[in-house]
């Protein structure tokens, strides 16, 4: 399978946002013939406030049913072209008086949606300069992990802050998932000293590829400009970067190579050495608790006969 991971410069216009998409997805399809494209975390909207977000947000339909302007669109875009189209992530209206979600769609060729994910591992940090970022304010958390079987590859499902839990990552392994996709809009100033690292160790810890579309450049954020990072970029098994985007919008394009998978994992086969030694753990862990009890009831043993220390106080 290729997988071309698009990399966009989107604003506060989820209209504009839309076309721009279209664009992209267009060119990565007739410069590089993929059959996924993948687009970055709330790629319908980034800046412009709280009232943009809302503008932007989209109930979901159930699997089947007619969706809002995106669905709609990731599912046009996945028939029109043959295409397995991951849309990244957009904004989910949670309901009448709910919070948003951060929710990462798939759809197959024949635009039939195939996984929804939510964001579960929320953004609420402040960043070296200063700056702050709460999406739990906005957001509300998911709860549920995602991992699907598309174009023969078994995929799990993340949202950007999620690729620093190595532990959901382990979770999708452990799932079945031979390849992650992790759409995101990564800050500048984290993203040069944090992003491409972190996909590498996701990558090399699960044995998985990583798919990692990005947003980059400039966007407005209640009257301060803000930077997002970029270089949305494609990681093999072993930890090689494959693909990767320059500054700028565009697309990276690489090919997911089960043969590649299947050589990694034989050869250092660290899903079975963690299975093992967690049975190991438990096994001396219930030899110490047995080892405690049989204590505790010689002491109280010895309490009862009255020769334990202080015995009889």
């Amino acid at each position: 399978m290729r997988i071309a991971v698009v990399q966009m410069n989107q604003g506060s216009d989820k209209a504009a946002n839309i076309a721009q998409a279209r664009r992209l997805i267009e060119g990565a399809v007739a410069a590089d013939r993929p059959d996924m494209v993948t687009l970055p975390e709330t790629w319908t909207n980034l800046g412009g406030g709280r009232e943009a977000r809302m503008r932007a947000a989209e109930t979901l339909p159930e699997p089947g049913g007619a969706g809002g302007e995106a669905y709609e669109f990731l599912r046009e875009v996945a028939r029109a072209h043959r295409i397995h189209v991951h849309g990244g992530s957009i904004i989910e209206a949670g309901g009448e008086g709910e919070k948003l979600f951060n929710t990462s769609l798939l759809f197959d060729p024949d635009g039939r949606e195939l996984a929804r994910y939510r964001k579960i591992h929320l953004f609420d940090i402040t960043a070296p300069d200063g700056t702050g970022y709460r999406e739990s304010a906005l957001y509300g958390a998911g709860t549920a992990l995602a991992c699907v079987d598309a174009g023969g590859v078994r995929w799990g499902l993340t949202v950007c802050y999620d690729m620093r839990f190595a532990e959901q990552f382990a979770a999708l392994r452990a799932m079945g998932a031979e390849a992650i996709l992790v759409p995101s809009n990564f800050t500048l100033q984290t993203g040069k000293d944090h992003w491409e690292v972190l996909l590498r160790a996701r990558a090399i810890e699960t044995q998985c590829w990583i798919a990692a579309a990005a947003s980059w450049g400039a966007y407005e954020e209640r009257g301060a400009t803000r930077q997002v990072y970029g270089h949305s970029l494609v990681v093999d098994p072993w930890g090689h970067v494959v693909a990767k985007c320059s500054d700028g919008m565009g697309w990276a394009t690489a090919r997911i190579d089960p043969a590649v998978t299947a050589r990694v994992r034989r050869d250092m086969p660290v899903l079975e050495h963690r299975a093992a030694r967690r049975v190991e753990a438990l096994d001396a862990a219930r030899r110490v608790e047995a080892l405690d009890a049989a204590r505790r009831v010689e002491a109280l043993d010895a309490a009862r006969r009255g020769d334990a220390p202080d015995g009889g106080r």
